[in-house]
């Protein structure tokens, strides 16, 4: 019997999901073709001639890579120059070169004997009618062995307490459920926003508290989007707990980096792109990044809230900075963040961890954490106990999801 459980809301194929409208003129610039010939039925391929399109993909990939070589080249020609002098640059932006020599000393200095430590989380959720589940895990570890796992369990009713008008009670479950998501896509909006935030949270804080490392390696950003918004922006005690865990790491420990799998930073990553093996480049700062969240974030001045993060804006922002690395010519770039004091280091930790894995190029630290999360917190231990604790209560069928009962 396969699952339903959801790490993030996707949309499925019986789904309606609301997006932004296409315009004609983008489609065609983005693809090459009128959304009139894709809608075309004549156009296309019958599925057993699909093989013969082989000869399109392998053009599309060869013209797509000769034009980002073409980039790459005119970046480090025309862009690695100006780093140092772009408005708002950090002192130390600009392009470095490394060695293995300068990674192994990292590697016997810092990684293997336990002086980096590093955390990942993970959340899964079982979504059914009359309850939504929502696990999340907190794994924390280091190359010495040492290491350790926090989990927490939510669980979301429409309606908890009981009204004394039972005809009210049922027109308020109704309305209630009328406005989340379809059954099995996670939830809604708010458990999405709560899951994400408290994980983005719990990573950070654990890192932060339960760590004993001189260095702390995180996944994703050190002022993540779902710590700054959503649950957190509507009241300042709220988000204060937030901005004073990036205080912690920015104003007071320093030595962190921050590695994020999938960043919304297609033109840095187009910049990292061109980097060689293993160099990596300074970019800017985060205040940027920071202000625009700022300026379109909708943060009420009588809340307090936008004040606290004019605050961060200003005072601590400057000193992250952001920054690529590439360890092979064959794998990607990644982001990384880290102190503007310590970011050459920060960097040599994050190459030295990943070159470990030439192949993905990301540090295997993080892989590390990020096994252990799933083995322990992943779906595997979640769907069973729930299934039983269902066919304990007389209903082990009535309200699993359809794609639950499919047979794959």
């Amino acid at each position: 019997m396969a699952s339903t459980v959801q790490t993030r809301i996707v949309a499925q194929e019986d789904e309606v999901i609301p997006s932004p409208q296409v315009e004609s003129s983008d489609f065609e610039a983005a693809f090459g073709e009128k959304l009139s010939h894709t809608l075309d039925l004549d156009t296309w391929m019958l599925g057993e001639d699909i093989l013969s399109a082989y000869g399109r993909l392998e053009q599309e990939v060869a013209e797509a890579l000769a034009k980002e070589t073409e980039y790459r080249h005119k970046i480090r020609e025309l862009v690695f120059s100006r780093l140092r002098s772009a408005p708002g640059a950090p002192s130390n932006a600009g392009v470095y070169q490394t060695s293995r020599t300068s990674l192994e000393r990292i590697h016997s200095g810092l990684l293997f004997n336990g002086g980096v430590e590093a955390c990942d989380g993970i959340s899964v959720v079982h979504d059914t009618i009359p309850l939504t589940i929502i696990q999340i895990g907190v794994s924390l570890v280091s190359y010495n062995g040492q290491q350790g796992s926090w989990a927490h369990r939510l669980f979301r009713r429409d309606l908890r307490a009981r009204v004394s008008d039972p005809v009210q009670e049922v027109l308020d479950v109704l309305e209630r459920r009328e406005k989340r998501e379809a059954q099995g896509l996670g939830g809604d909006s708010l458990s999405e926003l709560a899951r994400r935030g408290i994980m983005a949270y719990a990573e950070r804080a654990i890192l932060a508290q339960k760590s004993d490392a001189p260095w702390r390696m995180g996944h994703g950003n050190p002022a993540p989007y779902e710590l700054l918004t959503g649950l957190w922006s509507s009241q300042r005690d709220r988000i204060e707990l937030s901005l004073d865990l990036i205080r912690w790491y920015v104003l007071e420990h320093k030595r962190f980096v921050f590695i994020p799998s999938a960043p919304r930073k297609r033109h840095w990553l187009t910049i990292g792109n061109a980097l060689n093996p293993l160099e990596f480049a300074i970019v800017q700062t985060l205040k940027p990044d920071i202000q625009h969240m700022i300026d379109s974030g909708g943060y009420r001045d009588e809340s307090g809230v936008r004040p606290a993060m004019q605050e961060l804006c200003d005072q601590v922002a400057p000193y992250i900075v952001v920054g690529l690395y590439r360890v092979w010519e064959g794998s990607p770039p990644y982001l990384f963040y880290a102190h503007v004091d310590h970011a050459e280091v920060a960097a040599h930790i994050a190459m030295a961890d990943s070159v470990l894995q030439e192949h993905r190029g990301f540090p295997m630290l993080i892989d590390l954490a990020d096994t252990v999360c799933r083995t322990t917190f992943g779906v595997d231990s979640l769907v069973p106990s729930v299934q039983m604790a269902y066919t304990d209560a007389g209903q082990p069928f009535r309200y699993l999801g359809e794609r639950e009962t499919r047979q794959r």
